[in-house]
């Protein structure tokens, strides 16, 4: 699956962030303008343009040099040692918040640019996806849907799930389906009741042809803040640690290869299967932060991944990682 076309979407194509890769590959790496194309994902004639406007604003000599080129080359090494499509990395931060803030802005960026006419989107929630919000600024589009991949929460504070499904319909003037039960229930059957009895399985049957699927993923552990830390028991999620969980994706809980931990846990977690979200024609991953790292190579590894979206500490924390398997 080739990165998602960007080179209709003028805003996006002539911004600094995109300009700025375009410079990189051709200068530092390089490849030919037809090559820088097709790996950013638009027209050689816009290549042209962006080579000529970023010489024209010094950007080659200056903000290339002086740091900016530090996540450019990050990302372009994470896409080589994870076999990405594309990967946006951006500078790190001194706060979990900061880095869920930094890392959510850059996923509206894109998502402003990357969605389509005719198209069925899959989101999950949580602290990362909410803080896209901010810079989400799309035009119309049409015949979209934006169907929620996970359930909600009976008290919401700072992250509402349901509004964040309804504003990213609500801005693209598309369909929306929310995803109207809690994060966990009681039972299997409860979960196959309300999937069956009350409305759910049309989520279920859109999320088998999605064109974008947006997941975020945590870790889990003494500093995780994953949004499912605070719905599940002290002893559940310790029994989950013991098994050897490293990351929550969506409330679906990995192992460090991306394996599922078999725990009753499972069949009361009210979202769509990763098995389903792997279908997807392209998945965006996005998430932050070093201590994330292990969370986010397994998740790749258990849904696959076209564009990652992260910080310097989670890119620099992966390549290691990386490193180490390949050495190992």
């Amino acid at each position: 699956m080739a990165r998602l076309r960007r080179d209709t979407h003028t805003a996006y194509s002539e911004s600094a962030a995109l300009r700025l890769r375009a410079a990189w590959l051709y200068y530092n790496q390089g490849l030919t303008q037809k090559d820088v194309a097709e790996k950013i994902g638009v027209s050689r004639t816009t290549v042209i343009r962006m080579l000529d406007e970023a010489l024209k604003r010094s950007e080659v000599q200056i903000w290339i040099n002086e740091g900016v080129a530090d996540c450019v080359e990050l990302a372009v090494r994470l896409e080589k040692a994870y076999g990405l499509d594309e990967a946006v990395v951006v500078p790190a931060a001194d706060s979990a918040e900061a880095t869920a803030k930094g890392v959510g802005l850059a996923l509206g960026q894109f998502l402003t640019e990357a969605i389509p006419d005719d198209c069925t989107i899959g989101v999950g929630w949580g602290r990362t996806l909410t803080a896209s919000l901010a810079s989400f600024r799309p035009a119309r589009r049409e015949r979209v849907k934006v169907v929620s991949l996970l359930g909600g929460v009976v008290e919401a504070h700072h992250i509402n799930p349901i509004e964040y499904t309804w504003r990213l319909a609500s801005q693209l003037g598309a369909e929306c389906y929310l995803f109207l039960a809690p994060l966990l229930v009681d039972s299997r059957e409860t979960k196959r009741s309300l999937i069956e009895k009350c409305g759910l399985k049309t989520l279920f049957e859109l999320a088998e042809n999605m064109d974008i699927a947006v997941v975020s993923c945590g870790d889990i552990g003494p500093r995780s803040s994953s949004l499912s830390r605070d719905f599940i028991a002290r002893h559940e999620l310790e029994e989950l640690i013991a098994a050897g969980c490293v990351c929550d994706t969506m409330c679906n809980f990995l192992d460090a290869e991306g394996h599922t931990i078999d725990h009753p846990i499972r069949h009361r977690v009210m979202s769509i299967d990763l098995d389903t979200v792997k279908k997807a024609r392209h998945i965006v991953l996005v998430s932050g932060g070093a201590h994330r790292a292990p969370a986010i190579r397994a998740t790749i590894r258990r849904v696959g991944c076209n564009t990652l979206i992260t910080d310097e500490g989670a890119a620099l924390a992966m390549l290691r990682l990386a490193e180490a398997s390949a050495a190992a």
